[in-house]
């Protein structure tokens, strides 16, 4: 039986997640990736344990996460039983729905049918009685926003979920959700997006500043753009890499010279400042104001530990932001 380290709450920073009585770990533990049936389960059990070890308090999942749909949450909630049960008044769980998730016409986007069976489905897997957090997964363009919300007012009322959360909204669409769930008096607490320095699409599409105004916290996946912004593939494609194991996310041609040249420039403002690449990208997430939290996968128990250093510097000088920028725009 796994038994934590006393010493875990001693390093990492937290931060309030929007105006809510929440606090979420600077970094989060995502496991879209490496928590499937194809992967190890006792690598599993030892990314979990390092990262609850130092301080990360908040697994992240949804219900489709695999392969197969729904394994990493089958497989989580094992090691949550069988190991971790005595500290689960300290995790912050989520999971999601919004995605394809099983055949028919009930098994996708964002009606009530489909919200709350999928909920329920999860709870089985983990073999818990509440997440923490329950997101909307994706925006859906045909269900009425007010029957999703409504959902998610349901849910939190039959007591399956503390929080909700949406994700892959943009800043209109998240502000009247936002109206509505207020109006139900639902704790809608956090929006959860795609952002990096290579992918800024939650200040394009208007959610930074519209979570801003709502006082919502703002949690980011994919903070290293699938491994771009690590030492990865600085010198050359590693045949353990994401690009050669699963190339439906990360693919050979996105690390064509240019952009290889560019990534390098990056690198070179990272160790100036006496960070990794990594590190230096999730520093200037956690920069931002409005971030609350950034959300890492990892394949390595190292990986965790590398990533966790980026807390220990977030600030940047003008001079710094202004090259990454110029950087960032030629690599994109």
């Amino acid at each position: 039986m796994y038994v934590a380290k006393e010493e875990r709450y001693e390093t990492m920073q937290y931060n309030r997640c929007g105006d809510s009585g929440l606090l979420l770990p600077a970094v989060s533990l995502g496991l879209w990736h490496n928590f499937g049936d194809t992967a190890n389960y006792e690598n599993m059990k030892e990314l979990c344990f390092t990262a609850f070890d130092h301080g990360i308090t908040h697994f992240d999942l949804a219900n489709n996460y695999g392969p197969e749909p729904g394994s990493a949450e089958k497989n989580f909630g094992k090691i949550l039983n069988e190991e971790m049960k005595a500290y689960r008044d300290e995790m912050i769980i989520s999971t999601k729905a919004g995605y394809d998730m099983w055949p028919g016409p009930y098994g996708n986007w964002g009606s009530r049918k489909y919200l709350i069976s999928s909920l329920d489905q999860s709870l089985k897997r983990m073999n818990l009685e509440y997440v923490d957090i329950f997101y909307h997964h994706r925006m859906d363009p045909e269900t009425p926003l007010e029957e999703t919300m409504g959902a998610l007012a349901q849910i939190v009322n039959s007591g399956k979920a503390l929080y909700v959360g949406l994700s892959n909204y943009d800043g209109p669409t998240m502000a009247k959700a936002c109206d509505i769930l207020e109006e139900l008096e639902v704790p809608f607490i956090i929006n959860q997006n795609k952002y990096s320095m290579l992918v800024r699409l939650p200040e394009e599409n208007g959610l930074l500043s519209e979570a801003a105004n709502k006082k919502k916290g703002v949690i980011t996946f994919s903070p290293l753009a699938q491994g771009l912004l690590s030492n990865r593939y600085l010198n050359g494609i590693p045949t353990d890499s994401r690009v050669r194991t699963d190339g439906r996310f990360l693919k050979e041609d996105a690390l064509g010279e240019e952009k290889v040249r560019e990534l390098k420039k990056l690198n070179d403002i990272a160790a100036n400042r006496g960070q990794s690449l990594a590190q230096m990208a999730l520093a200037w997430l956690l920069n931002k104001k409005e971030v609350t939290s950034v959300l890492i996968g990892a394949s390595k128990k190292a990986q965790i530990l590398d990533n966790i250093k980026a807390t220990e510097n977030t600030k940047f000088s003008n001079e710094e932001l202004q090259s990454i920028d110029e950087i960032c725009a030629k690599v994109v």
